[in-house]
């Protein structure tokens, strides 16, 4: 996967493209809007990273240019401006997803990761299969070799969104932006008991789990 990062501070930006490096991606850099806009326009990206306060032409300009010509590459927004309103904003203004600083650099490759995704043609399929659990978006079934396990509407998005992201760390906030619509932390264990639920039911009884906890970051669904 190759990312463009487009961030005015070079120091965080060498700490971002090295991170995301190191998850065994691609990272070009730039500093500001005019040639992050340039390199998004003539290259060819997976991701593209925009600082949302750059300067020159601000992030969420450049964005709302991009979609205008017709430009879909998926746009992960970075700000110190991370209230709801701001959000909000940065996603009408063409973004997929927002991220407020400060952040690990755990979550940042995690959620690069999931954008990329969204370029696969396999994101559009109906049925979802890792190792010998399936899940049919239509008929909403789920099994595990051949046997049906009942979830419930939640666990059902929960469930769709980790083997959507099979293999890769999802973190807490993503999970309750995702799954639950939640652009704020509840300060609530909603997401350990559904977790736990759904963990109790896809790995019952069978010999090995797929469903992992990652102490203090999030939670990694593999076969």
């Amino acid at each position: 996967m190759r990312v463009l990062i487009v961030e005015d501070a070079v120091d965080t930006a060498k700490f971002m493209a090295r991170a995301i490096e190191d998850a065994g991606h691609a990272a070009d850099v730039c500093h500001n809007g005019a040639e992050g806009e340039l390199k998004a326009r003539t290259l060819s990206y997976d991701v593209l990273v925009f600082d949302r306060m750059l300067p020159g032409k601000d992030g969420m300009q450049v964005v709302e240019d991009l979609r205008k010509d017709g430009i879909t590459t998926p746009v992960l927004f970075l700000s110190a401006l991370g209230d709801v309103e701001h959000r909000i904003e940065g996603l009408k203004a063409g973004g997929d997803d927002y991220l407020s600083k400060p952040y690990s650099s755990a979550e940042l490759v995690a959620r690069v990761e999931v954008l990329g995704k969204r370029t696969d043609p396999d994101s559009r399929q109906t049925v979802l299969k890792l190792g010998e659990l399936e899940m049919d978006l239509i008929t909403r079934k789920v099994t595990r070799s051949g046997n049906k396990i009942d979830v419930q509407p939640r666990e059902f998005r929960l469930l769709e969104y980790l083997m959507r992201n099979s293999g890769q760390i999802v973190t807490r906030t993503m999970l309750l932006e995702k799954v639950w619509d939640y652009h704020f932390d509840p300060q609530t264990n909603v997401i350990d008991v559904h977790v736990s639920r759904l963990r109790s039911k896809i790995d019952k009884d069978f010999d090995h789990p797929m469903l992992h906890t990652i102490r203090g970051t999030g939670y990694r669904l593999e076969a």
